[in-house]
């Protein structure tokens, strides 16, 4: 299969018929891509979708012994959304009770400086715990985000709520549909990611512009 050069995947996959192997490591990958470690939570969650396809696929990809457990897809999108899930909300609590000394240590200082941080910032001030739905579709940003987020004191059921909404569109969907459909679908994924990013870009431009205009208005009518 063409994903099989991802580090990621290769570590993985040592361990294709040790299913809770799999989801320990899993959980380990997700904090660290959490923590803005350079671990591409999108390349771990395919991964596991391609293992349980093989996994399904025992012709294609003969197990090492007969009976060798394998990795169920729909086992693994609810254990893998969980992890997911449990890395934004542990990133967010930190944030909310040592957010201020974190930015301050040597380790995380480079993802607390310049100007996107302003953005990220005034984009939070603006739309409140809704921008975590936004964060969650927007890799390399996700760590600060929350750390930021948690900072902000907002309600933590409406974050939980919220990142948990995006958690299930985005992780499961993409380990059932490799489950299923194996390689072939990964292109279309690709694709749909760019999509996804492309609409994005429309909404909050059109958000931020919308604000710019009331703004505008709101100075003339004086």
């Amino acid at each position: 299969m063409h994903f099989g050069h991802e580090p990621i995947f290769q570590w993985l996959a040592q361990y294709a018929y040790e299913p809770s192997m799999v989801y320990i490591g899993v959980f380990v990958l997700m904090i660290a891509s959490g923590f803005g470690f350079p671990l591409p939570e999108e390349v771990t969650i395919v991964s596991v979708g391609v293992l349980a396809y093989m996994g399904a696929n025992p012709a294609l990809f003969p197990p090492p012994t007969v009976g060798a457990p394998v990795i169920n897809g729909y086992e693994a999108a609810i254990l893998v959304s969980l992890a997911v899930f449990f890395s934004d909300n542990l990133v967010y609590w930190l944030g909310r009770e040592f957010g201020r000394k974190i930015r301050k240590m040597p380790r995380f200082e480079g993802f607390f400086a310049g100007p996107i941080n302003e953005k990220i910032n005034r984009f939070i001030e603006k739309y409140g715990v809704y921008a975590a739905f936004v964060f969650r579709f927007t890799p390399g940003i996700r760590f600060p985000a929350h750390i930021f987020l948690g900072m902000s004191k907002f309600s933590y059921p409406a974050f939980a709520l919220v990142d948990g909404i995006a958690v299930l569109i985005s992780v499961p969907t993409q380990i059932l549909l490799v489950y299923h459909f194996g390689d072939p679908i990964l292109a279309t994924l690709y694709k749909f990611k760019v999509y996804v990013g492309i609409t994005l870009a429309i909404i909050i431009a059109y958000m931020i512009s919308k604000k710019l205009w009331q703004r505008m208005r709101l100075r003339f009518s004086r």
